[in-house]
């Protein structure tokens, strides 16, 4: 999450920092939406960023929050390339990815292992896994072997290669490219935890089992510590209630049968 951002997808304003910290999302006097400490407004929704990672909290009340298409009505985890949908607005969280600039050679130790994979959470495929282990291509064509069926998709719309503990994308003449972590790009070399998207709804994510998700520095020096909990005081429940009564009886009822055993022999 290197160089993390929030994009306005709608709206031609200047990408914004999300360095570490809470962020407010408010409805402006105007009617817009804002972000940021000194935006004044009805609080929508803040985005929370820490070392642990990034995540949503809904105001009470607010309805019509979405990430990726999926209504939110408490929290939700977040992560870079993610689009959240507040009040109208789509804000697109964007964060670095890695050039193509010097790409890793092939591992022969990692070529053929089929853990690393590309996972669906969003689209068609979601919930379903691809192995890296051998070239994958993306596309429309019945041979591709991560096919999208839709008659507007390319044909052959990208490849994925396993190098190392990366993966390489590369477009294959793609109208528009693709999205990795929130940004457009034609080719990339994606590692563990970046989300690439295809066509702007087929969103999968990168999955280096042997390397932590979070292969990043530090956003800033202090976590952000959310408030503690009130602790719940549960009422008792009946069965709770009455033990002291039965053992109570049980006791009375002890006593009087002691006592006819020792004075009803005589």
């Amino acid at each position: 999450m290197e160089n993390l951002r929030l994009h306005f997808s709608n709206r031609q304003l200047p990408d914004r920092p999300l360095p570490m910290g809470v962020h407010r999302v408010v409805r402006e006097a105007a009617g817009t939406v804002g972000v940021g400490d000194s935006v004044q407004g009805a609080l929508l929704a803040q985005i929370c960023v820490d070392q642990r990672g990034m995540w949503l909290q809904v105001a009470n009340g607010m309805r019509g929050v979405h990430i990726n298409g999926r209504p939110v009505k408490r929290m939700s985890l977040l992560r870079a390339g993610d689009a959240v949908y507040v009040d109208g607005v789509e804000l697109l969280l964007r964060a670095a990815h890695e050039g193509v600039d010097a790409v890793p050679p092939a591992d022969p130790a990692t070529a053929e292992d089929p853990r690393v994979v590309l996972r669906g959470i969003g689209g068609e495929h979601h919930g379903r896994s691809f192995p890296l282990c051998r070239t994958c291509t993306v596309g429309r064509a019945r041979d591709a072997t991560l096919r999208i069926d839709d008659p507007a998709f390319a044909e052959r719309h990208a490849q994925l290669e396993l190098r190392g503990d990366r993966v390489l994308l590369r477009d294959m003449g793609s109208a528009e490219g693709s999205l990795v972590n929130g940004m457009p790009v034609r080719d990339a070399l994606l590692k563990a935890g970046d989300q690439v998207v295809f066509d702007g709804r087929h969103r999968f994510v990168v999955e280096v089992p042997w390397l932590p998700h979070s292969m990043v520095e530090p956003l800033m020096a202090e976590p952000v510590e959310a408030p503690p909990a009130e602790p719940v005081q549960r009422p008792l429940s009946q069965s709770a209630r009455r033990w002291p009564w039965l053992l109570l009886a049980a006791l009375l009822m002890a006593g009087a049968l002691s006592a006819l055993l020792l004075f009803g022999a005589r």
